[in-house]
């Protein structure tokens, strides 16, 4: 006959694999490609001008992902890739001209595997976070992380998460911290 607790411990390492597969994965490394998106998962794309007000980007017009590649010119501009999970989180990638991610942001019900998204630079997150608890005294809540070469801002609460992520060095000209939104 089994222990209640050895009965409880047996039922959360059954359930433990289910709700880890529940988290979707994003596939994408901040300052590398974008993410592959899994079938559940809507994308679009916009090409936006450094300069431009976010309400004159927000009404241009979706692309599809495939055509966004190819609109991306050798000019200051940037796409910016809308991805929206089937669990209803949102993730935008910032991509430069040769494609390569320099921003990512965040917004929904769940938090998105951060280690997915920062890719290598997940490492520098983690010291950057615990830096930040140690000077807090342990302490949690919304965490900024603002390195030369990482800024990491993230926060929420249970079913309401938000966030940004960026490489400063790899921001294109005229576009700042404040436009990966």
């Amino acid at each position: 006959m089994w222990s209640r607790v050895r009965r409880a411990g047996f039922v959360t390492a059954l359930a433990l694999p289910c709700s880890l597969s529940a988290v979707q994965s994003a596939y994408a490394g901040l300052g590398g490609a974008p993410m592959t998106p899994p079938t559940d998962a809507s994308v679009s794309s916009r090409t936006v001008q450094p300069g431009t007000s976010s309400a004159a980007a927000a009404q241009s017009v979706m692309r599809s992902a495939s055509s966004a590649a190819s609109s991306t010119s050798a000019s200051a501009s940037y796409t910016v890739r809308e991805t929206t999970f089937g669990n209803g989180t949102v993730v935008r990638e910032y991509l430069a001209a040769d494609g390569s991610v320099f921003g990512i942001a965040w917004r929904g019900p769940q938090m998105p595997d951060l280690n997915d998204l920062l890719g290598s630079y997940f490492p520098q997150y983690v010291a950057g976070v615990k830096a930040v608890r140690a000077a807090r005294g342990g302490a949690r809540g919304p965490v900024a992380v603002d390195q030369s070469s990482l800024v990491v801002r993230s926060g929420g609460h249970m079913g309401a998460f938000s966030g940004q992520a960026w490489l400063p060095p790899a921001l294109p000209a005229g576009v700042s911290g404040s436009d990966i939104q």
